[in-house]
């Protein structure tokens, strides 16, 4: 892994294939720290066919093949660094990949590409209007804008795949949907602007890790039953020392799971933020305010009750 975080950047390893991001099984090998590369995730796949459907991992042709080498040639990835792969993964196979390797450097490796995955998206999002100026002043020719036209409309189908969750009414996730869960809470954490309220009674240190996402001046009141989170002070500590404005509140008072945002926003949450894309649930936006009025009374009610750390 050292060698891997001071030459390669992860982005430089995800590219286009029939429409979807994909990486190759030859990069995941070097990644993951296959001793035996690809030969142990093509196994892997194969044991658990009804974990790979072709949606998460298929085959490239020769053609797709040599076409990828020669977008690959200026790559300084050296490492490992054959492109003899010929299996592809899309964004949910690469984590059930990791589920089943089970590995330290397998799951390390994952939330690095999750984290790309999500740092990806946001850049095109946050600059697309500037991308579009730039090519409008640089090719302001009839014969361009014409060119252009088909363009945009590209642009606005990748948009598209990228703002799906951004007006979230509710969402279903099967299981082994990990990356999907994981990257809409990361945004739903991410609209904060002051104050980010959890209540979960199971919650661990993968809560935490979500947590990690937010923005830094934005606090975080966890409400938990001491009894079933696994969450210690010093937990807390540690994550307060570099993610500030982390308070934790003891209760028993909650059943269901719900995330408020900056006292204007609920979702209720069909499975704890330690259990994501374990079992099917689902993530719901609730928009009567009436029912955010309760909760947030209730938050109240018991916070007054009980002190918070």
């Amino acid at each position: 892994m050292n060698e891997l975080k001071e030459n390669v950047d992860i982005k430089d390893l995800i590219y286009e294939i029939r429409g979807k991001q994909v990486m190759l099984d030859s990069d995941l090998a070097v990644l993951y720290g296959c001793k035996n590369g690809t030969k142990e995730i093509n196994q892997a796949v194969k044991n658990n066919p009804l974990k790979f459907p072709d949606r998460y991992c298929f085959r490239i042709s020769e053609i797709e093949k040599n076409n990828l080498k020669s977008k690959v040639l200026t790559s300084n990835y050296t490492k490992g660094g054959s492109r003899k792969g010929n299996t592809v993964f899309t964004e949910q196979g690469i984590y059930m990949l990791a589920t089943i390797l089970k590995t330290k450097v397998a799951t390390e490796a994952t939330i690095k590409i999750m984290d790309t995955f999500v740092k990806m998206r946001r850049l095109i999002n946050e600059n697309k209007d500037v991308f579009r100026r730039i090519i409008e002043i640089e090719n302001d020719t009839s014969y361009i804008k014409n060119a252009l036209i088909e363009h945009d409309n590209k642009i606005e189908e990748l948009f598209d795949k990228f703002n799906r969750k951004e007006d979230l009414k509710s969402k279903l996730f099967f299981d082994g949907e990990i990356y999907d869960a994981y990257s809409l809470l990361v945004d739903i954490i991410g609209k904060a602007h002051k104050e980010i309220i959890i209540i979960d009674n199971f919650v661990d240190k993968v809560t935490l890790d979500i947590l990690s996402k937010k923005k830094v001046n934005v606090m975080v009141l966890l409400i938990t039953d001491e009894n079933k989170s696994k969450l210690t002070k010093t937990d807390i500590n540690k994550f307060n020392s570099e993610y500030p404005l982390l308070r934790i509140k003891y209760t028993n008072a909650f059943h269901d799971r719900f995330i408020i945002i900056d006292n204007n926003e609920l979702y209720h949450l069909g499975a704890s933020l330690k259990d994501l894309g374990k079992k099917v649930f689902g993530i719901t936006k609730i928009e009567d305010q009436e029912y955010l009025k309760q909760i947030i009374k209730k938050v109240n009610e018991a916070s007054n009750m009980c002190p918070i750390y």
